[in-house]
């Protein structure tokens, strides 16, 4: 059983403000070190449950946060960007047998965590098929594509409640809950309990039910906070430039859209 984990920041357990998540600021050091004892609790499980290889992709800001020491031996770790369009899904192909994603997040304009984004700040919003859309949706748009199950996440409520609207067969492990500006979050190490007792749980069920189905063609909509944003991507092959902040692009294949988005977020 080979086992791909994204994981980011924002949705890790306790982070509540910008200053923790960047790597530049002293109070980012005691997120790091939660945001890697969760996926390393992630990793164990799946290793009991009977993963042989995990590919872990650092998948927040500079791709360099997770501590790799701490992680099992058996990981192989992503660091970095490399400019491939499945970005927090890089390397990421068909001879996985499951994705999972770890320390997910509320999309930019939700409510369901202080740190609300989706891949940019700049973004007001991103929509598709008029649908606003988080990056746990982005990627398991990636993971559909190349035809491996999305069977968990963990992050903050509201990002779970959407994950469970959308496959409520995908595992979920709601390790906070964003309230305006504050959040409140499980202690650290019940977190990483849950998450080790819900990871075995997701690798042991119907991983079937958890594949992904694609739309058929799709409409996406970027909303920007700042009109000269959208009007200089306007300009991108295909693109059109809806309103003073909203840009659109319409395909039928998935692999463009992640492309405009590696290029225009």
């Amino acid at each position: 059983m080979k086992i791909f984990i994204s994981a980011d920041i924002e949705g890790i357990t306790g982070v509540t403000h910008w200053d923790e998540t960047d790597i530049h600021k002293p109070d980012h050091a005691a997120f790091q070190e939660q945001m890697t004892a969760e996926v390393a609790a992630a990793c164990e499980s799946a290793l009991q449950a009977g993963a042989t290889e995990i590919w872990v992709k650092d998948a927040h800001g500079s791709g360099r946060n997770l501590v790799a020491a701490k992680l099992p031996q058996a990981v192989r770790l992503i660091r970095g960007w490399s400019g491939h369009p499945f970005q927090m899904l890089q390397e990421l192909d068909k001879s996985f047998t499951a994705v999972l994603m770890v320390g997910y997040h509320s999309p930019s304009g939700g409510g369901g965590n202080p740190l609300s984004h989706t891949l940019t700040g700049w973004l007001a919003e991103l929509r598709v098929n008029g649908q606003r859309v988080s990056e746990f949706l982005l990627n398991a748009y990636i993971a559909g594509l190349v035809n491996v199950p999305v069977v968990f996440v963990s992050g903050d409520k509201g990002l779970c409640d959407e994950v469970q609207i959308f496959n409520p067969s995908i595992v979920t492990v709601p390790v906070k809950e964003g309230i305006g500006n504050s959040t409140v979050s499980l202690h650290p190490h019940l977190a990483l309990s849950e998450i080790r007792e819900k990871v075995a749980q997701a690798l042991q069920g119907d991983l079937e039910a958890c594949r992904v189905v694609l739309p058929r063609s799709f409409r996406v909509e970027l909303r920007y906070k700042d009109h000269y944003h959208a009007y200089r991507y306007s300009f991108y092959p295909g693109a059109v430039l809806k309103d003073a902040c909203t840009v659109e692009l319409e395909t039928n294949d998935y692999f463009d859209v992640l492309r405009w988005l590696l290029f225009t977020t």
